[in-house]
């Protein structure tokens, strides 16, 4: 299978390294927002095509498959190009800014019948999908989730401390993971939200902190708190309170309530949340399959974002 990979920046490498081990996929087109830069990073991964723009990897008969690595501004417009171009794509969380441009990428991946999956990490992180299988088989019930949410972003820079040319949000971004992942972990849907923002960052333009909270509609209930203010330690921490025990997950980690760690090594084939997300995109192309995470089974996330975004509005 050959794929393009747009957006050469902190998260594609991720993806690039991910692609390095599972075999059977070449990355044969690199797109970057610096011409010199998307060379250098081609070179280093051996692929022949580095460009600018989209659309000249678009236009190569051969790529199968994209995936959309680029500023969150521009995912749906470029999810629908690749669609429309006859390309499967996965795109990088969140899928779009607004249940509108979300809605319309439905759309066109119903016209265009293609693959189409956004990156909710969370659903394949070796950790949450422990705890899933306990949930599925019957083993143990979500009471509560205790999210925190924390990076220090005072200044527009990139997870590898780079200057960013777009802004990130902590709603339509980081608060998409856990809104997801709640839903998911609780299999059904969401059905009360409240959202409380701090201020509005003089340069950003964006609220640096955010306090969120979920019902699910089976009785549970999330606390999500989030921000852009808070300097050190970083990351997100999910705390599962269940019915049986409680969880500590960090990204691929999982640990007990009493901070002993679990193995989780035995889980799927990979301990790479990243890796298992694309082993699911390029496993559902070749068996023609929708995958977890498609566009459609994430949508309810966005449409309770939609609802946060509308009571900041209002408030």
């Amino acid at each position: 299978m050959k794929v393009a990979l747009a957006g050469a920046g902190a998260f594609g490498m991720k993806h690039l390294d991910s692609i390095a081990a599972i075999g059977g996929i070449e990355v044969i087109s690199l797109v970057g927002r610096e011409l010199n830069k998307t060379k250098e990073i081609a070179d280093k991964y051996k692929i022949n095509h580095a460009t600018t723009n989209l659309a000249d990897s678009l236009a190569i008969q051969e790529i199968d498959a994209v995936i959309l690595c680029t500023p969150t501004q521009m995912h749906a417009q470029q999810a629908i190009a690749c669609m429309r171009a006859g390309k499967h794509v996965q795109v990088e969380i969140p899928m779009a800014d607004s249940l509108k441009d979300a809605l319309e990428i439905i759309q066109v991946q119903k016209e265009t019948g293609k693959v189409a999956m956004v990156g909710h990490t969370r659903r394949f992180n070796p950790s949450h999908q422990y705890i899933h299988q306990k949930i599925t088989t019957g083993q143990l019930q979500i009471q509560q989730m205790d999210v925190q949410t924390y990076f220090y972003r005072r200044t527009n820079m990139n997870a590898l401390g780079q200057p960013r040319s777009w802004t990130d949000h902590l709603l339509w971004h980081h608060a998409a993971h856990t809104v997801d992942l709640f839903a998911y972990q609780c299999g059904g849907a969401i059905i009360k939200a409240n959202i409380l923002q701090g201020p509005v960052h003089p340069s950003l333009g964006i609220a640096m902190d955010m306090s969120i909270q979920l019902k699910a509609s089976n009785g549970a209930i999330c606390t999500l708190s989030l921000s852009f203010n808070n300097n050190g330690p970083l990351g997100t921490i999910f705390r599962y309170i269940c019915d049986h025990n409680t969880y500590v997950a960090s990204y691929d980690d999982l640990y007990d309530g009493k901070n002993n760690k679990i193995d989780v090594s035995q889980v799927d084939v990979s301990m790479n949340g990243i890796e298992l997300q694309d082993r699911e995109f390029f496993a559902a192309i070749r068996e023609g399959r929708e995958p977890n995470a498609s566009i459609a089974k994430v949508l309810p996330c966005y449409e309770i974002l939609h609802q946060l975004e509308q009571q900041l509005k209002t408030s």
